[in-house]
């Protein structure tokens, strides 16, 4: 039996573990085609067949669950043994992949990442923000970003950015004539813009006041997926938006908008970077971490 190379196991090990070829090709960096010829040539040269395959799912057949079972700790320590290479000549390189909210990434892009890429130029950083919270460990990140409060409880969290604020804001041109809103339920009276969730769900909007707690469906005729759409939409008159204080900063500095129910907006917890508890953690994760916490104990 002719034995396969690193580079097909590598291949059929990222198939099982994202069950897609499609992912597992955007992750690896190869065309799908390349990927399927690739795992083919593998199920030859080991005259088995490992996954079952229909035009909607991908699954281990007995004998290719058997050998990702031995496999995969082996490419573990195989990372493990090149990442001490890379410690050894001190200085970090690879790619490192980390998913992220869309606050998330604006914080490291301004912060963290410049620093990180002069530090570091053999690490190739691959930052994706999107909003729905992924299992990175089967998306193949090597780590998230997301509100601490939805970190899963199997993962380490490193916090950073202090404590995050979701506020209310409306153009002043907006409330001409109209009463201010002082408690969640005069929002009722208002056209507000609402948010739709990556789930797809409607964000029902949260405020506390001294330990009441309220969830509102506001009213509104517009509802829209993004921070920045969102805080665009209230400056321009379409009515009271509620969004995280970092995105609408600009527009509360030059007046173009302004806050209500500030007294029912306190501070929540904010960001963390979290990885799997269970696994390696690669040198250039290492130092992304150390460089984060360096750069968050100077804020």
């Amino acid at each position: 039996m002719a034995r396969p190379s690193l580079n097909d196991l590598a291949a059929f090990a990222a198939v099982a573990s994202h069950q897609s070829f499609r992912r597992a090709a955007d992750i690896m960096g190869v065309s799908r085609s390349a990927l399927s010829h690739a795992i083919i040539g593998l199920e030859t040269k080991l005259d088995v067949r490992l996954f079952n395959r229909t035009t909607r799912s991908v699954s281990l057949t007995q004998a290719g669950a058997r050998l990702l079972a031995r496999l995969d700790p082996v490419l573990q320590e195989l990372d493990q043994a090149l990442d001490t290479l890379s410690e050894e000549r001190g200085t970090p390189s690879g790619t490192l992949r980390i998913n992220a909210n869309k606050s998330g990434a604006r914080i490291l892009l301004a912060e963290v990442v410049p620093r990180f890429l002069d530090l570091y130029p053999d690490v190739e950083l691959d930052l994706v923000s999107e909003g729905r919270l992924v299992d990175i460990v089967e998306q193949g990140f090597d780590a998230g970003i997301r509100l601490r409060e939805t970190v899963p409880k199997d993962m380490v969290a490193v916090k950073f950015g202090g404590d995050v604020r979701f506020i209310a804001v409306v153009a002043p041109s907006y409330l001409d004539g109209k009463a201010i809103p002082y408690t969640p339920d005069d929002l009722y009276a208002h056209c507000c813009v609402r948010q739709r969730l990556p789930s797809g769900k409607r964000y029902r909007w949260e405020f506390s006041k001294r330990g009441a707690e309220v969830a509102i469906d506001v009213p509104g005729n517009l509802t829209l997926d993004d921070n920045d759409l969102l805080v665009q939409a209230a400056a321009d008159g379409r009515g009271i938006a509620y969004v995280p204080e970092y995105f609408a900063q600009p527009f509360l500095g030059s007046g173009q908008l302004v806050t209500v129910l500030d007294d029912w907006c306190p501070p929540t917890p904010g960001l963390a970077l979290y990885y799997p508890r269970s696994r390696h953690v690669p040198f250039p994760l290492r130092a992304f971490i150390d460089l984060l916490r360096e750069v968050d104990r100077t804020r």
